[in-house]
């Protein structure tokens, strides 16, 4: 990044002569100032021409799945909803906020080698990421000689054929999809798990051992794993609903164990026991048919490494569930935010010692207060409010929902979450094999049926160019006409085969997972989905605590 302090860092090393040559790449693009001022070190310490290149990379954003990007993961903090939404946040505060977006937005387009047609909601933070993104576009596009959308940049990717739509939300749009408990693998995992940058942390589970000094509690071990596109169950299973996993992992320790008795048994077969290397290189020379056993065995290795991996992570996981009731909690707020008949009381469930943490019984109360058309009342408020205190929980996020509430359009008009809900098969320890490891016992096998979320409902609209309230009076850029007359939207309607869904305020993988279900009935189409930050709900409740302190 050529932020002050690098460049201090270069400078000092031209002055020090401490390189050969000096290949420079920024990852977004260095302003003229600072170039110069390399420039200068260089000279002073006549080291121009070590100097080789410099290069704007324009990669200011991670791309976490082949659909999924994140921007700014240095500047998390300058771009998270606490500091966008914050009461006292000066105009020129919020101007460098929407400046590192649209930098990273920019450098994302860059990239991609395309110029979008923007559409964003009005009177939002969104609205002003999209019309600096809009100029942006339009000055570069006018540089016809230093333009970075033209020659053979066009020529990539897989928006070549047709631009792309860019659909700009605002995280006020739904607040409760982020405090939502999920169901699906990848969503679960990010939302009990340590699980940054597609690698979860695990703390192995602390026994006791005996010394001579007496029992002491065991040291915990930390392990970390890659969740990697190469890890094909993974891929597979990532949006798949919980017990399904548990299952498939059960079914892959099955089949490699089937694979390795098979080796173990050509082995005893010809007389050669145990795991010597040489004694397997003998095996190759005998029979095409141990030949093709051994020649299996590396591929038989990753498979175990990878059922492990998924074994102790989906055991993790389970623990949670099992642990926090997070079946029931996942079950009672599909059904508030599908507007269904619910079967028990809130005010049990905010009761029930066993049923969660206090911070899941904050969740699911926001979920409810955010999703319900009529507020409670006055006294029913303070009768939750009683419960929550109880229960251990923090108020403070409810303070700021409440404050949300009261000010946002939203109010009259919540956002809708479709009238779909899941459907509970009964227990899951039918399904699953007797012996599995996972003791699933108590824990409903839920199946889950697709419904929109609001992000995916808006992206529905705009991409099919649909007629509907929710999006008629979305904003309309296009960089690449001569003037920006945001009312113009085309008369030829025709539906886009490609969007970006950019959440301004943050998003989650359940926003994603929900676009990916959605997307794979759609023949010929992409979505990708990018964020200013991804948090859990568990980091975004604390942003909430943080704004209703205020």
């Amino acid at each position: 990044m050529p932020t002050e302090e690098n460049i201090d860092r270069m400078c000092q090393d031209l002055r020090n002569q401490l390189y050969e040559s000096y290949y420079l790449n920024f990852i977004s693009a260095i302003s003229r100032s600072k170039l110069e001022d390399i420039a200068n070190a260089a000279l002073a310490a006549s080291a121009v021409t070590q100097v080789a290149k410099v290069f704007d990379q324009y990669l200011n954003f991670i791309t976490l799945e082949d659909d999924m990007f994140v921007l700014c993961n240095q500047n998390k903090e300058l771009v998270s909803y606490r500091a966008i939404n914050r009461p006292d946040i000066t105009d020129t505060e919020m101007e460098t906020v929407m400046d590192t977006i649209v930098d990273s937005l920019f450098c994302f387009f860059v990239t991609l080698g395309a110029v979008p047609i923007i559409r964003c909601s009005r009177g939002t933070a969104a609205e002003m990421v999209a019309v600096k993104l809009d100029k942006k576009l339009r000055e570069n596009l006018r540089d016809a000689r230093n333009s970075l959308f033209t020659g053979d940049t066009l020529g990539a990717g897989q928006f070549s054929f047709q631009r792309p739509l860019l659909v700009l939300v605002d995280r006020n749009i739904d607040l409760a999809t982020p405090l939502h408990h999920t169901w699906t693998y990848q969503a679960l995992v990010h939302d009990v798990l340590d699980f940054h940058l597609n690698r979860v942390n695990l703390e192995e589970s602390s026994g006791v051992e005996n010394s001579p000094a007496g029992a002491r509690p065991k040291r915990k071990n930390k392990k970390s794993y890659d969740l990697t596109p190469v890890d094909k169950f993974w891929q597979k299973h990532k949006g798949s609903p919980f017990p399904e996993v548990a299952e498939s992992v059960q079914q892959e320790l099955e089949s490699y164990r089937a694979q390795e008795d098979e080796v173990k048994r050509l082995k005893s077969i010809m007389g050669l026991e145990g795991e010597d290397e040489g004694a397997i290189s003998m095996l190759s020379d005998n029979t095409a048919k141990l030949t093709s056993a051994v020649s299996s065995l590396p591929e038989l290795l990753e498979k175990k490494r990878l059922i492990d991996l998924h074994t102790n992570v989906a055991t993790a996981v389970l623990e949670h569930i099992k642990a926090r009731k997070l079946d029931v909690y996942f079950e009672y707020e599909e059904k508030i935010m599908s507007k269904t008949t619910l079967d028990k009381s809130l005010l049990d469930i905010i009761s029930d010692p066993d049923a969660g943490t206090p911070e899941d019984k904050m969740r699911l109360f926001l979920i409810y207060y955010i999703s319900t058309q009529q507020a409670p009342s006055e006294a029913d408020l303070e009768q939750y409010k009683k419960a929550l205190t109880d229960a251990g929980c923090n108020l403070n996020p409810l303070q700021y929902i409440k404050q949300w509430k009261a000010f946002t359009k939203m109010a009259s008009a919540p956002a809708s979450y479709g009238n779909t809900t899941t459907k509970p098969m009964g227990l899951l320890s039918r399904v699953m094999n007797t012996g599995s490891q996972f003791v699933m016992e108590g824990v409903k096998n839920l199946v889950l049926k697709q419904q929109n979320l609001p992000v995916t409902r808006i992206l529905d609209n705009l991409m099919e160019m649909k007629s509907n309230p929710e999006t008629d009076d979305y904003r309309y850029f296009d960089p690449k006409m001569l003037r920006g007359n945001d009312s113009s939207v085309p008369r030829n309607k025709n539906p886009f085969q490609e969007a970006i869904v950019f959440v301004v305020g943050g998003g989650n993988y359940i926003e994603y997972q929900n676009l990916v279900d959605y997307i794979k009935g759609k023949q010929g189409k992409h979505i990708l989905y990018g964020c200013s930050e991804l948090f859990n709900a568990t980091q975004f409740i604390n942003q909430l605590s943080q704004l209703g302190q205020k």
